[in-house]
């Protein structure tokens, strides 16, 4: 695993990040739980919390810092936690983001993480219909 951020900090691997993401994420193994034209969501591969999802935009955005509040993610990235928290009756969770020098990979990603025993799929109360 170390290799593979090592590779993801060097300038192809930034690009090859990007465009997969981007153009590919269809390819990415890993239990989508949301995917919209500008976002995916899905299970933290290595998760350190009882409920861990990684939310990511689909271009190449590096930082937090290059982020712009006119972007479509933002808003997809609002909708998604809000469908989330509700789906999963999450009573307490954070939005994380890490950046700077805590940012080990090169690409802008949230974690929305909770404490809280997260009810398996079987055991889940559906959400209720739209009015």
């Amino acid at each position: 695993m170390n290799l593979l951020f090592r590779l993801a900090n060097t300038s192809i691997g930034r690009f090859l990040t990007g465009w997969i993401i981007a153009h590919m994420s269809f390819a990415i193994p890993a239990k989508r739980l949301r995917e919209t034209d500008s976002l995916l969501a899905f299970k933290h591969p290595q998760p350190a919390h009882p409920f861990h999802v990684i939310i990511l935009p689909k271009k190449d955005i590096r930082s937090f810092a290059e982020l712009t509040p006119a972007d479509p993610f933002v808003e997809d990235l609002v909708t998604v936690v809000q469908s989330l928290v509700a789906e999963y009756h999450l009573p307490a969770y954070r939005l994380l983001v890490n950046g700077g020098d805590y940012q080990e990979f090169p690409h802008l990603h949230f974690h929305l993480i909770s404490e809280a025993p997260v009810p398996s799929p079987l055991t889940r109360v559906p959400l209720s219909p739209p009015p």
